[in-house]
């Protein structure tokens, strides 16, 4: 394979891609079933190889973070399952007792497990395309401490070949310090913290040349930040991972969007539900990993992106998204009542005339006002707002108005429910 590439999954053929990746998702799930209790129960009756499209994947059931967090929590304290039946790995005491590596504490806090594969995390393929290579020293200021944002990032480094600096969080004397003394070829953490570092290290004179090459991640990373650091000297890429599922998409040389991961099959669906949107649409994306140890289907992140059309300029195959672009996790409170967008999805899913829709809530303390604006694809038949302001009422337990919309009407930017009201 050329060095421009990590491996040659990156270039394969679309087509070649997506069936091979419906076929280990196939095997996925029923691995899931034999030895993931949470699954056996979220997928019975579900005859794997029959898993074998991406519409077939959208009939399965959307696993999210509180679903998660709840799972884990019914098992606390009593002996159970700390991972509630999601993963397929553990110790000894557990139900599981092989393969876990490491065990990591996120807010909730939901526990996640590392398995002994190498680049566990399949955090490798971003900082190759961030120009990372065998023999660099990268410093990384991930945290180390109860999350596994540190571990991902070093484990990968290691894959790689790099040696590792594990600076951690805070210390900015002592990190500045180990970057003069250590002269590191590339940083890992965050784009704020190494704005940081880069600042301090003008006030003081200090020489932080060496580093020329960098991968972000955990904060937004916009073109300016991008362009300062550039500035310096150093040439930053960012990358889309979580605890939960790894690296889920990458940015190249290209800097057109990211490049999704090989490892997991992506979808983009309209927040509140696990309905695919349309390519180009902004929804939530969902996520099915390929990791055999924690094998979670279908899991929603609560972020919102895109599909950008077309192929990636640095030759890349697979599909590309536009990166984060909010929290699908929308709900707002009225009238002493939460709404979510779930519940806006509940009342989408009855009218088939209704294409996107948002709900605006507008007023003040005591006199909160709802409409429900709809697109329709085409023209609304007699009665059809009042129709839905029925189920609208019926599904959130609140009155509200209906406006229909011409198609297009709305921006596309994946919101669901627009809370106008002054804080």
């Amino acid at each position: 394979m050329a060095p421009h590439f990590h491996d040659a999954l990156e270039t394969r053929d679309p087509a070649e891609r997506e069936q091979a990746l419906l076929q280990a998702l196939a095997g996925q799930i029923a691995h899931a079933q034999a030895h993931a209790p949470a699954f056996a129960e979220l997928l019975a009756g579900v005859e794997p190889a029959k898993v074998n499209s991406r519409a077939a994947l959208a009939r399965l059931p959307v696993t999210r973070k509180p679903e998660l967090l709840a799972r884990q929590q019914a098992q606390r304290g009593s002996g159970g399952d700390p991972f509630g039946g999601h993963a397929t790995v553990g110790w000894a005491g557990l139900v599981y007792r092989r393969g876990a590596r490491k065990v990591f504490q996120s807010p909730g806090p939901i526990y996640e497990p590392e398995g002994e594969a190498t680049d566990y995390w399949r955090l490798a393929r971003a900082l190759f395309a961030a120009g990372f290579r065998a023999g660099d020293l990268a410093h990384n200021s991930f945290s180390y401490h109860l999350t596994p944002a540190g571990s991902m990032m070093e484990s990968a480094a290691a894959a790689l070949g790099c040696a590792v600096f594990p600076g951690g969080v805070g210390n900015t004397e002592l990190q500045l310090q180990a970057i003069a003394d250590l002269r590191p070829q590339a940083y890992v953490g965050t784009p704020s913290f190494l704005k940081i570092l880069l600042e301090k290290a003008e006030e003081q004179g200090r020489s932080v040349r060496s580093i020329t090459k960098a991968l972000v991640s955990g904060e937004a990373f916009p073109v300016a930040l991008r362009d300062w650091l550039a500035a310096r000297g150093v040439s930053a890429y960012q990358c889309y991972a979580t605890a939960d599922l790894g690296l889920i998409a990458y940015e190249t040389s290209a800097r057109e969007g990211l490049v999704l991961d090989e490892g997991v099959l992506v979808e983009i669906v309209r927040p509140g539900t696990g309905d695919p949107v349309p390519d180009g649409e902004v929804g939530e994306v969902v996520v099915s990993t390929l990791n055999p140890d924690y094998p979670l289907i279908r899991f929603a992140t609560g972020d919102l992106s895109a599909v950008l059309p077309g192929a990636c300029p640095s030759g890349r195959t697979n599909t590309r998204i536009r990166g984060w672009l909010g929290r699908a996790d929308q709900s707002a409170k009225v009238r002493g009542m939460f709404v979510h967008a779930g519940q806006v999805a509940e009342v989408v899913r009855r009218f088939p005339e209704i294409g996107r829709a948002r709900l605006v809530v507008e007023g003040e303390l005591a006199n909160d006002r709802m409409c429900l604006r709809v697109e329709l694809t085409d023209a609304p038949p007699e009665g059809l707002a009042e129709r839905i302001a029925a189920a609208l009422r019926e599904v959130t337990k609140l009155r509200g108005e209906v406006e229909l919309l011409e198609a297009g009407s709305l921006p596309n930017d994946g919101r669901v429910i627009e809370d106008r009201r002054a804080i």
